[in-house]
């Protein structure tokens, strides 16, 4: 155990998707220990748009953790399409690459164990900050004690209930439904389809399957009452999708669903823990760039934490205040432009006059891509 100041270091993370595990990595190659805990098993899907873009790579490649061994399909073109089916491409600046959750969270699990991290599989209850610690409770592990905790627990948990997160008093009326499909699809392509109170992205997975995930307002979902009936009578008016899904085979015994999802602004410490990913803040899949803030986010996280564990001078307020500093500067503004777009795109008329727009200019989308994707991540 690395000491400082009398302390042991111990770094607990909570939550075992993209954040949690990219920082635990990065800690653990920088000698830290890490316990990492995760309710659920991998390999695992998860509800998720499944395209990444290449701002990321730099930093993955730095932790030995270069996703191009897994054989990602490749994506470097977006396709955009109105409610009425409408369209307009661009070339995506930085492109991208698409991978199931399924693979790549398992694969950086594997990159985490050979890294010395200890990885726990429980639910946690409860975090505690006294005595200049963080203790974490477990519902069947002993609890453990740390210098620094992450929370990476995702998009929406019994753990922000316990404490009290402010975003939770706030409506959250989305629900996300993911599948994956075996059809024909364009190569290189990820497109986003607008249909009557949501949008659904598209694109292909490392094993060539199509990952089919759509974001749709619950007022519009409860009308129908069930996701194949609401995907007949609201999605297909989009002859895109209509065509996408009749012609797709699918490979889920059922698709995946997750519901009151909250777009709103969530704090980036709480109970001096550190939030990361989607915990952080989620940005709109309208994006479509969650997976690559998620990793971002995690390498602000594991740069100020060592910087802590390192410099005496840099006390806890002062990791606290740089990290949401450095987190603001980083998503902020692409946090808007999503807030922005997605409330345009809602909107049927004016997301076909969009669409004409960009047609008309097309250097307006790929602008517009640049607004809600990030450079390359220096190392």
């Amino acid at each position: 155990m690395l000491m400082y100041m009398g302390l042991e270091h111990h770094i607990i993370i909570i939550g075992g998707g993209l954040a949690g595990l990219t920082s635990a990595i990065h800690l653990a190659r920088e000698g830290m220990p890490v316990s990492l805990i995760e309710k659920n098993t991998y390999p695992r899907h998860k509800v998720c748009g499944e395209y990444i873009s290449n701002e990321i790579l730099p930093y993955l490649q730095w932790l030995d953790a270069d996703p191009a061994v897994l054989a990602p399909a490749d994506i470097s073109r977006l396709l955009l399409s109105a409610a009425n089916g409408k369209t307009i491409s661009a070339t995506l600046p930085l492109g991208g690459f698409g991978i199931s959750r399924y693979t790549l969270d398992h694969f950086l699990l594997g990159k985490a164990l050979a890294a010395g991290v200890q990885l726990i599989t429980d639910t946690v209850t409860d975090v505690e900050y006294r005595d200049d610690r963080c203790v974490v409770k477990m519902k069947t592990h002993a609890p453990l004690t740390g210098t620094i905790a992450l929370g990476a627990f995702g998009k929406r948990s019994t753990l922000d209930q316990r404490l009290s997160r402010a975003f939770l008093r706030k409506p959250a009326p989305w629900l996300a439904v993911k599948g994956h499909y075996e059809g024909a699809f364009p190569d290189g392509l990820v497109a986003l389809h607008n249909f009557p109170g949501g949008y659904c992205g598209v694109s292909k997975t490392e094993t060539g399957a199509l990952n089919i995930c759509y974001l749709v307002q619950m007022d519009s979902f409860r009308r129908y009452g069930d996701i194949d009936r609401h995907r007949e009578e609201v999605l297909y008016r989009n002859h895109h999708l209509k065509t996408i899904f009749n012609n797709s085979r699918p490979l889920f015994d059922q698709p995946l669903a997750i519901s009151q999802i909250s777009f709103g602004q969530k704090t980036k410490v709480e109970q001096h823990m550190l939030m990361t990913g989607d915990t952080a803040g989620l940005i709109h899949p309208l994006c479509g760039n969650g997976m690559a803030m998620a990793i971002h986010s995690a390498r602000i996280a594991a740069t100020v934490v060592l910087r802590y564990c390192h410099d005496a001078g840099y006390d806890r307020q002062r990791m606290e205040t740089e990290y949401t500093r450095e987190w603001e500067k980083a998503f902020s503004y692409r946090m808007k432009m999503g807030r922005l777009l997605n409330n345009l795109f809602l909107k049927d008329r004016l997301s076909t006059w969009l669409v004409q727009q960009m047609a008309s200019v097309p250097a307006i989308l790929p602008f517009i891509i640049r607004q809600t994707h990030g450079k390359y991540l220096a190392i």
